[in-house]
């Protein structure tokens, strides 16, 4: 699918497919095109150009029926703060076509779920930021939809109710085998939680794969290099050469670069000696373990929160 805000490409002619009972991981930067992406997936935005399909029915902003197979957790709390926690439950149960014994059950139950049955009279304005992202999830989930989108939901809580997000995507994918795509800009939410992470960058797949084998397609590490931006094309012809070093590359702030090796730690004394022969100061030295963070720098050099 691609989608475009007129002259800008936000979803840049992208294709996966997700699997039944799977835990799959959107991770990039903001500003990657995610919440565009959970915006055409979930049916609320239509792409300019391709299609969106859910075990073969295509998701339309006006396919209703599809729709509410479907449930969003937006990273905008979509609440009513006058309501209480189950009035706000209730409300949305109405709009899935819930009614009656059902709707109270259903509430009670997604309110036990993520942990505010004890709060479910209070106004949602009186609860805290994390409290409103648990209502926000509870929300999600008062329909019992097949697909759950999560975008960035742990976005400005606090750890405990960050901890308890990550406890109900464990028990629903223990528990009910349903499906979650999961937004993030967060490599260790994605590390713990997700089956498999496509790493979105300029609205594109740059990778996809389990997080193991991002990780270990990365081999041993990467070293970041403080250079003086004058001299970083000298640095990179430097070090190029040397059978230790994989590749080179432009560090995220211009005044770096990303040295990826074999073995981080072996590595760093060819490069040392090859700097100093070159007579090439540094101003800092980082090795990078192999992990999201450095996996996402390989490939799109920048920071996954830049």
């Amino acid at each position: 699918m691609t989608h475009r805000y007129g002259d800008l490409t936000a979803v840049d002619d992208l294709s996966l497919e997700i699997a039944r009972g799977e835990v799959f991981g959107i991770l990039g930067p903001n500003g990657a095109g995610k919440s565009t992406l959970i915006s055409i997936m979930s049916g609320m935005l239509a792409p300019t150009a391709g299609a969106v399909t859910l075990g073969g029915s295509e998701v339309t902003p006006t396919a209703h029926a599809v729709k509410r197979r479907l449930g969003v957790v937006p990273q905008d709390l979509a609440l009513y703060e006058a309501l209480s926690g189950r009035e706000n439950l209730r409300f949305f149960g109405r709009v899935y076509g819930l009614s009656g014994r059902r709707l109270r059950d259903r509430a009670a139950a997604v309110l036990d779920v993520v942990g505010l049955a004890d709060r479910a009279g209070d106004a949602a304005g009186a609860y805290s930021g994390g409290m409103k992202r648990r209502l926000n999830l509870a929300a999600g989930l008062i329909h019992e939809p097949e697909l759950l989108m999560l975008d960035e939901p742990t976005v400005g809580v606090d750890p405990q109710s960050r901890a308890h997000i990550f406890d109900n995507v464990e028990r629903m994918r223990r528990e009910t085998g349903m499906t979650i795509v999961y937004t993030t800009h967060y490599m260790e939410e994605a590390e713990r939680l997700c089956d498999r992470v496509a790493i979105v960058d300029h609205g594109r797949i740059v990778a996809l794969d389990t997080p193991r084998g991002l990780i270990q397609s990365l081999g041993g590490g990467v070293i970041q290099l403080g250079v003086d931006a004058a001299q970083r094309e000298r640095a990179a012809q430097a070090l190029a050469p040397l059978r230790s070093v994989r590749g080179v590359a432009p560090g995220p702030d211009g005044q770096s670069l990303n040295v990826e090796a074999a073995s981080a730690q072996h590595t760093l004394v060819d490069v040392m000696q090859a700097l100093n022969a070159a007579s090439l100061p540094l101003a800092s030295v980082r090795i990078l373990e192999p992990n999201l963070e450095s996996v996402f720098l390989r490939f799109t050099g920048r920071s996954l929160r830049d």
